[in-house]
């Protein structure tokens, strides 16, 4: 497999990226290769003192970069050379077969669609990231690739998802959930309402109706939809959340008590792990015809570590035949 890695995205970039992917070298076959994708210079200053890197990594030159903060479709129109867009280019060639980016997600998204294009019957590719929870995964899709949602879309991204939680996260028969602003039929705007007809009428999806935000963490559902604007605000609370609390509780562990203290701090630091986003890897943008590993901004080696991983197990498994299958099977239940 070929994984092209976006070596100049995210705020620890290249340094983390790089890091990353020599970290991952364990987990890579022996026909396994990694293409680095940025300011080769750059790059290879982060390489030097590893022996044999060689043998399973290439750099391919891309002399700018997308920031963080910059208009997506316009950066990408200003900086062709960028590594995003070069990331984009190369698997639209077949020259890598997954990509994996921390760099600006708007950008990642938009070169991915228009260079890779969607799968058979796709309305809108979706973000779908891994949810923790003290019951087992949830998959929420979509946390910020499309703001501007129709109906079918969401009925899709709760296809798409659920394929998702089956082949990668275990889950045998998914339940999914429409993200509301209470459960009541009532309740909740026009996309929301047109949604869940939709998914109460839809053929093969085990739907369990509305959900509040609490739900995703008390076992009502193994799959969330919600539109991309509701998702990332969810996202990023949730991180807040769970690290405002983690520095709360090893604040008031007894300093008097140094025994206990770390015991406390043992199973405070192993839950946290739980909910670390570098364990996870990072979010594939469902959707897609290819793989792309959209990455936290903040990721460190460790991120990238999983986001192979996770790249290696959407090719294995064969989700994207898996996604075109399942969408062509409700096809019916949608109108243009």
């Amino acid at each position: 497999m070929r994984l092209g890695v976006d070596a100049m995205g995210g705020d620890f970039a290249p340094a983390e990226p790089v890091q990353g992917v020599l970290a991952a070298r364990d987990q890579l076959g022996p026909d396994d290769r990694v293409v680095l994708i940025g300011v080769e210079p750059a790059v290879r200053e982060h390489l030097a003192g590893h022996d044999g890197w060689e043998r399973f990594i290439q750099i391919h030159h891309a002399s700018e970069v997308v920031g963080m903060d910059e208009a997506p479709v316009e950066a990408l129109r200003q900086k062709p050379d960028s590594s995003i867009a070069r990331m984009a280019e190369m698997a639209a060639r077949g020259e890598v077969d997954a990509v994996i980016s921390a760099g600006n997600t708007g950008a990642c998204v938009a070169a991915c669609q228009m260079r890779l294009r969607r799968l058979r019957g796709v309305y809108r590719p979706g973000i779908a990231i891994v949810v923790p929870s003290y019951y087992g995964p949830v998959v929420l899709c979509d946390v910020g690739a499309n703001v501007n949602c129709r109906p079918r879309h969401l009925f899709q991204y709760a296809l798409m998802a659920s394929e998702y939680a089956r082949r990668i996260c275990g889950v045998a028969d998914p339940r999914v959930g429409l993200l509301n602003i209470g459960r009541e039929d009532a309740k909740g705007n026009q996309l929301v309402k047109e949604t869940r007809e939709l998914l109460r009428a839809g053929p093969d999806v085990k739907f369990m109706g509305n959900i509040e935000g609490r739900d995703l963490f008390r076992n009502v559902c193994d799959v969330a939809v919600c539109e991309g604007f509701v998702g990332n605000v969810a996202l990023k609370l949730m991180e807040g959340l769970a690290q405002g609390l983690f520095k709360s509780i090893a604040n008031e562990l007894p300093q008097s008590k140094p025994e206990l203290a770390g015991q406390f701090r043992q199973a405070i630091s192993t839950t946290r792990e739980k909910y670390d986003f570098n364990e996870y890897g990072g979010a594939p943008l469902l959707g897609i015809n290819g793989i792309c590993i959209i990455c936290h901004g903040a990721s460190r080696a460790r991120a990238v570590v999983n986001a192979i991983r996770v790249a290696r197990e959407f090719a294995t498994t064969h989700m994207n035949d898996r996604i075109t299958e399942r969408i062509a099977r409700c096809q019916g239940s949608l109108h243009e």
